[in-house]
């Protein structure tokens, strides 16, 4: 009998592997996040049912306790959380801008739209140009509190005039 529901055991193991490998992957988290639920909810009422449930109870009650000692701890230091996050975000943005530079800018940008980002008349010189950039890069530039996204725009533009220019 044992051989047997081994045998079986393996046959189904075998199918859902090859239905965890066909399905689609949305589909797959619903049904891993249904049966995680499931299980959690069974092993509770088993628990209840068999009298050891109080070592569930004496966890939470510690978790409580170290969530009371720990936030005064998380709250002085949110500012520095807060700002190391946001480098990370930055670091994470410009490495995938570095790996796609087309689509974080809108390469597909119009003259006339360049002129208006620097903020010039069509016809301005190349030292107009570069001066214009200089100016609004300062104020907008990542390493000064600007945007990545602002700033790869206006290198767009002066791009786009001085290719016009030659």
């Amino acid at each position: 009998m044992a051989r047997l529901l081994l045998i079986v055991f393996i046959i189904a193991l075998f199918f859902g592997i090859r239905w965890f490998q066909k399905a689609p992957p949305e589909l797959v988290a619903r049904y891993i996040r249904t049966l995680g639920a499931t299980l959690f909810v069974a092993t509770l009422i088993i628990l209840g049912a068999t009298g050891r449930l109080n070592w569930v109870f004496a966890a939470i009650g510690i978790g409580l306790a170290f969530l009371l000692r720990i936030v005064p701890v998380i709250l002085r230091l949110a500012p520095g959380l807060y700002k190391l996050w946001l480098m990370m975000r930055g670091a994470k943005q410009a490495a995938s801008e570095r790996a796609n530079p087309r689509s974080a800018a809108g390469s597909n940008m119009a003259l006339e739209e360049a002129y208006n980002i620097l903020g010039i008349k069509p016809g301005a010189t190349k030292q107009q140009v570069i001066a214009a950039h200089r100016k609004l890069i300062q104020k907008i530039h990542p390493d000064r509190g600007g945007n990545d996204y602002l700033a790869a725009k206006i290198n767009l533009a002066k791009k786009i005039i001085l290719k016009s220019l030659d």
